[in-house]
């Protein structure tokens, strides 16, 4: 039977396939590796790997190193790595994963970034469930009371954050009683932490490598929210689930927090960042 134009369009040529493998292998140690340790990972002999490395240093995907014939990634992959990193858009990255995210998980799914304001929603999914909460494009989150706020304060720089939380408590200041009474279903306002309190919050959120909330600015609404970090280790985006609370499941390491971590990992891996979140940022003191 002939070939649809379909499977020819789609046809590759096997023999990169199978010397990617190689590549592949060298990425993921990412250190040099011996002939033999490399044909091993990409399951083939040395002799067949051989020729294959020999015309990836020809274009310069590596490079061997004289004094102890190990490869290496050479001056072409690690061009091709910085233009990569360079047209990486973080949002547009994960906003297709959001969507599968929200159906698996049941919860509304948000992007938030960091603006000029704060935490801020750029993208969002909705719950398929019929009983869900909606979040809007723009909405800025507060930094000490939602699990957005909280988790780019967590990974942010610490004189920043310590400059943010002050402008807050001065606005909290000059609110204070010229506000009405908070409308039905809105928790009362709630002094802010003091310095000593939120890291000890930002802390717990490192540790467990999300951030949550329940009812703080909503009553019976939860929510968690997972860093994405890119190839310098920044924080650039935060992953958010919110939800009603009697659904919401909250644990840390709940099926919620899995699913949120597991996307944002996969994000952060795409940008280049590391395998592992950092603990901290932060410039030790």
């Amino acid at each position: 039977m002939a070939a649809s134009d379909s499977d020819r369009a789609q046809r590759g040529i096997q023999s990169i396939e199978v010397g990617g493998q190689l590549l592949r292998a060298l990425v993921h140690h990412g250190r040099p590796m011996a002939l033999k340790d490399l044909a091993r990972e990409a399951d083939m002999t040395a002799a067949k790997a051989h020729p294959y490395m020999v015309s990836f240093g020809r274009l310069g995907l590596i490079e061997q190193d004289r004094a102890s014939g190990h490869y290496l990634l050479g001056p072409l992959a690690l061009q091709l790595g910085l233009i990569s990193l360079q047209q990486a858009d973080p949002v547009h990255i994960a906003t297709p994963l959001i969507g599968q995210l929200a159906q698996q998980i049941g919860h509304t799914v948000a992007l938030a970034v960091w603006g000029a304001r704060g935490a801020t929603i750029v993208r969002t999914a909705e719950s398929p469930s019929p009983v869900h909460v909606n979040m809007r494009h723009g909405t800025v989150f507060s930094l000490t009371n939602t699990a957005s706020g909280r988790v780019f304060a967590a990974y942010l720089d610490e004189d920043a954050v310590r400059s943010l939380l002050e402008e807050e408590r001065q606005r909290q200041k000059q609110r204070k009683g010229g506000e009405p009474t908070p409308p039905a279903g809105m928790p009362p306002v709630q002094p802010l932490p003091s310095w000593g309190d939120f890291e000890r919050q930002l802390q717990e959120v490192r540790g467990h490598g999300i951030s949550r909330s329940d009812g703080e600015v909503i009553e019976g609404v939860s929510a968690m929210a997972a860093p994405v970090f890119d190839h310098t280790g920044a924080i650039v985006l935060a992953v958010t689930a919110i939800g009603p609370a009697g659904i919401f499941d909250t644990a840390w390491d709940g099926e919620i927090s899995r699913a949120l971590k597991a996307c944002a990992d996969t994000v952060s891996q795409r940008l280049g960042a590391a395998a592992a979140a950092p603990a901290s940022p932060r410039t030790e003191r």
